[in-house]
């Protein structure tokens, strides 16, 4: 969180139905300091915005954030289990903490692991004082408090489902863009996901809820939302209205103010013609879609439990290939699932082939724990596994870097968001989610619109140049 370019702190209070809608920052001066702490964040962007959350509430207690755990009395570790690997990672990370616990410094573990492991944890790390998961967070204050009175091991393991996670105080770590949870959970029950234990069923929030928070949000600056959940658009509105995800998408768009609107990540089973026409109707809702196959597969698919055929999928992406609008596609993409054959594996190489995709986010299979998965037989050797990754890999760079040649003098508008090392250059997000590094000879381009035209690529983004008083929207992919 060190290297954030600005931090924004906003109380967004929830009025009733008969108030107006405010939204107002808290002056934090006038808490008690509670002394500093350190938070450290590993996985997705729904981690990135629960780590958010957690420092809007550590900093209106009266915390005071530090880069580096040496400097905090405080270190807190959010953390991400949707990968073997990923939760290897924590426990290393923990280790590196055990010493710092003798020098007063308390412990603690958030988000998917914590949930995933409960108090096991205190077993393999005794450092530890609190672990907390991410259904708990609006119960951190209290949670804390007890750590603060010397409690040596603190717990927050509730499964809310009448909660949806969301905090009445976010920091928000980018000064444009925030993002903003509308579903948590899943119920697809996929043999491979650990998301249904850590993160619980799929509970939606009141469409009248998120537009109130998402019209604070412009009113404070921000031109650019995201919302998220496991999968976004299986979004059902609990409020009477009973607004489809569609709708919520295009009256998001019409918040003055708001620029631009994203969401992430979708499931193929809900994904449907009503998303497209709204993409279609306002160009506000960003052209990109993430929608993660996993396998070209239909036998894997099946053993994976997904809701969807290879057929069934390639219909989808048929409908947001027929849009009006050019619409970027990535996925993710997981190989040497128990059972995965090379003929199925090569079925997988073919998707790649068809659907041409704009970026993969590709995995070796991993087992979870409480996941149909662990317990499959056939499992694929761990060699075989990491050669169809490189294979899959390769074969994803070389439609990736054809596609990007084939962008050269587009004309993209792009929300600058950083300042290259290198003079005169700068870079940003195009409507349809790809980098863009342009040069330009103006003097501050950061948070500004522009218009860029593709001068060439490297691997993963566009080069380009600004085309200096332009700031009329295209559009494009």
């Amino acid at each position: 969180m060190g290297n954030s370019i600005d931090i924004r702190v906003e109380t967004l209070v929830q009025p009733a139905a008969s108030a107006p809608a405010t939204a107002t920052r808290p002056a934090f001066a006038g808490s008690a300091s509670r002394g500093t702490f350190f938070l450290e964040t590993f996985g997705c962007q729904m981690n990135e915005h629960d780590s958010e959350k957690v420092a809007g509430l550590l900093l209106a207690r009266g915390y005071q954030q530090v880069e580096t755990p040496e400097a905090a009395g405080l270190i807190l570790y959010n953390t991400c289990s949707i990968r073997e690997k990923a939760a290897q990672k924590v426990f290393s990370r923990l280790g590196e903490y055990r010493g710092l616990k003798g020098e007063g410094k308390k412990i603690g573990l958030l988000g998917c692991v914590a949930q995933q492991e409960g108090e096991d944890i205190f077993s393999r790390a005794p450092w530890v004082s609190l672990v907390c998961g991410s259904a708990s967070y609006r119960k951190l204050p209290e949670l804390l408090a007890k750590v603060e009175a010397g409690e040596q091991r603190v717990t927050g393991l509730d499964n809310d489902t009448d909660e949806t996670f969301e905090t009445e105080i976010t920091r928000r770590d980018n000064p444009w863009r925030a993002y903003l949870t509308i579903i948590e959970g899943c119920d697809k029950s996929c043999a491979y996901c650990v998301v249904p234990f850590t993160r619980g069923p799929e509970r939606s929030r009141d469409s009248a809820r998120i537009l109130v928070e998402l019209k604070q949000l412009a009113d404070l600056g921000y031109s650019e939302v995201q919302f998220l959940g496991q999968t976004v658009n299986s979004y059902s509105d609990p409020s009477p209205r009973e607004m489809r995800f569609s709708e919520l998408l295009l009256q998001a768009a019409n918040v003055p103010g708001i620029r631009r609107v994203r969401f992430t990540t979708s499931h193929p089973r809900d994904f449907s013609q009503d998303i497209i026409d709204a993409m279609d109707s306002n160009p506000a809702i960003c052209n990109h879609v993430h929608l993660p196959v996993q396998s070209g597969s239909t036998r894997v698919l099946r053993a994976m439990q997904r809701t969807y055929t290879r057929h069934e999928y390639l219909e989808k992406i048929a409908m947001i290939r027929a849009a009006k609008r050019r619409i970027a596609i990535t996925t993710d993409v997981i190989v040497g699932f128990p059972g995965e054959t090379e003929t199925d594996f090569e079925e997988t190489l073919s998707l790649l082939d068809e659907v041409t995709y704009d970026g993969v986010f590709s995995f070796k299979y991993s087992p979870r724990p409480n996941t149909p998965g662990s317990s499959m037989p056939d499992a694929v050797p761990e060699e075989e596994k990491s050669r169809r990754l490189a294979l899959l890999q390769e074969k994803q760079r070389r439609i990736q870097a054809e596609t990007l040649r084939s962008l050269e003098n587009e004309i993209f508008e792009v929300h600058v968001d950083g300042k290259s090392k290198k003079e005169n250059c700068w870079y940003g997000h195009s409507s349809c989610n790809r980098v863009v590094s342009l040069t330009s000879t103006e003097e501050n381009l950061l948070g500004e619109y522009v218009q860029a035209r593709v001068t060439g690529s490297t691997a993963n983004s566009l080069l380009g140049e600004h085309i200096s008083g332009f700031r009329v929207c295209t559009y494009k992919p």
